[in-house]
């Protein structure tokens, strides 16, 4: 009841005048005829570009977040693609060198075994040679110690029948065949 007591105290014009509280309504028309016009005017020059300020401002945000979106995900994509071309080439790296240790495994067991076959070989013909080269002086010694019996047979049958004269002349024989 207070304030409708005011109220009408402000409208009725008393009190004094030209107070800041003072309701002139002549003041009030012209002021809210005076602020429609102002925004009529701004929304004429001002509130488009303004509007369409803000709209390009926030289309040109919007797309630079879609932008940075898509290109965070590309990056991510990327890393994820390097991520698994580095693991194919860890795997295919690993490969090769187990690869290459098992074939140099294979390798070393074939030269092992061609140079034990090789050296066994080497053994056997070295044998079968000297095998041979024995052979070959044994049968030398015989023809020797056959032809010097025979020597030694017609030697003694040459000269007498003499025992002293046989030991004598095989005592000879033995002392020429150790000088040879």
């Amino acid at each position: 009841m207070i304030s409708a007591n005011l109220l009408m105290l402000a409208l009725s014009g008393g009190g004094e005048s030209g107070g800041p509280l003072d309701v002139n309504p002549g003041v009030i028309l012209w002021t809210v005829v005076t602020f429609v016009f102002l925004l009529l005017i701004l929304k004429k020059i001002a509130w488009k570009p303004i509007l369409i300020s803000l709209k390009e401002r926030e289309n040109f945000i919007k797309e630079s977040l879609e932008k940075a979106e898509t290109a965070k995900k590309d990056a991510e994509k990327m890393i994820a693609d390097n991520k698994q071309s580095m693991l194919k080439a860890e795997e295919e790296a690993k490969k090769i060198i187990d690869q290459s240790r098992e074939f140099a495994e294979k390798l070393k067991s074939q030269i092992l075994d061609e140079s034990k076959t090789h050296a066994k070989k080497m053994v056997e013909d070295a044998t079968n040679e000297i095998e041979r080269k024995n052979a070959e002086a044994f049968n030398k010694l015989k023809e020797q110690v056959a032809d010097i019996a025979i020597q030694s047979a017609e030697k003694i049958l040459r000269e007498n029948l003499d025992k002293d004269k046989q030991v004598k002349l095989v005592k000879k024989y033995m002392d020429d065949l150790s000088k040879n």
